[in-house]
């Protein structure tokens, strides 16, 4: 079973003075099933001491505050998780019938993945897409799930930039270009129209050369999990044409991205700033690599520090999953 070493570096960059910056992260990957979290680790600079809780959908959440004015702020994240190679669907995972998939309907624990969220939304342009898939009904569960997987792979580019954290669905649709998240979030669209539960992952990709992956190594990742009766959560990745395998691993859980963004925060200031991310997944086992990733530069330049005078309270970019 693989152990992989993670280093996930945020940077926020401002360019006037902010303070009173309060942010979550949810960068801790989760422990159950066939992945074990080892170690993690959350450093924070300017310093701040953190705090974590459990949220409602099971993710580890660490949230810490920057009172002092400050016009940079780094969060370093680091882990060591074991993962096993995920079960494989059972036997009994093609028999599954629609009937037996219905019947979730009427259990709370599914109504959350069954029904719209924020950036999933049945629109009149994925009925459209869904039309030109003949994504429907007309084969086992599994088996049309499999063929979806495969379907959006092929139908969309990946396309790193071509979207923006808070796109709708309907602009990768249009433009048949995307990242992770986007398709994740057609395909969770398209699973919830036939009526089966499906819900959001976010985490990492540990990338090999011989497999060909399009998702960006450098950067978080997205997939989706899909329910079926008596098999449980099966995860698909259609960035990459793959069912979830140990090389997938997983951090957040929830309806959709909105749910699990890495980092997420507000401040009070009136600066504009820049966020860049470097992520390193490799073999825990693997002969040593530098621990330094490097970010891309920016044009910026360090302003004085002073008072904000008419500061205002802003919402913190959070970064898009590629």
């Amino acid at each position: 079973m693989p152990h992989y070493s993670i280093r996930h570096i945020t940077r926020y960059r401002y360019d006037a003075p902010v303070r009173e910056n309060l942010t979550e992260a949810r960068m801790q990957p989760r422990s159950e099933d066939n992945q074990r979290c080892l170690q993690f680790s959350l450093n924070v600079v300017p310093y701040a001491d953190t705090s974590s809780y459990v949220d409602f959908l099971g993710n580890v959440v660490h949230t810490f505050d920057i009172p002092a004015t400050h016009v940079d702020l780094h969060i370093t994240a680091e882990a060591l998780v074991e993962v096993d190679p995920p079960a494989s669907p059972s036997a009994d995972a093609p028999s599954v019938t629609w009937v037996e998939v219905d019947h979730l309907r009427s259990q709370s624990e599914f109504w959350d993945y069954l029904h719209p969220s924020r950036f999933v939304q049945p629109t009149p342009l994925l009925i459209t897409f869904m039309a030109e898939l003949d994504a429907s009904r007309n084969r086992p569960p599994l088996a049309t799930l499999q063929a979806l997987n495969g379907d959006i792979y092929t139908s969309f580019q990946y396309a790193p930039q071509s979207t923006r954290v808070d796109s709708p669905i309907d602009e990768a649709i249009t433009e048949r270009k995307g990242v992770c998240q986007d398709l994740a979030h057609i395909m969770i669209a398209i699973v919830r129209q036939l009526g089966i539960p499906c819900r959001y992952v976010s985490g990492y990709l540990y990338h090999r050369r011989q497999d060909h992956d399009r998702s960006a190594e450098d950067a978080t990742h997205a997939w989706l999990e899909a329910y079926l009766p008596d098999v449980g959560w099966i995860g698909f990745d259609p960035t990459n044409n793959l069912m979830a395998t140990e090389r997938h691993i997983k951090v957040a859980v929830g309806r959709d991205y909105f749910d699990v963004p890495p980092s997420r925060g507000v401040y009070v200031g009136t600066a504009l700033e820049t966020l860049d991310v470097g992520v390193r997944v490799t073999l825990a086992d693997a002969p040593s690599v530098p621990n330094d990733i490097i970010l891309p530069e920016s044009p910026w330049s360090p302003p004085v520090l002073e008072d904000t005078g008419a500061a205002q309270q802003q919402q913190q970019q959070q970064q898009q999953q590629q």
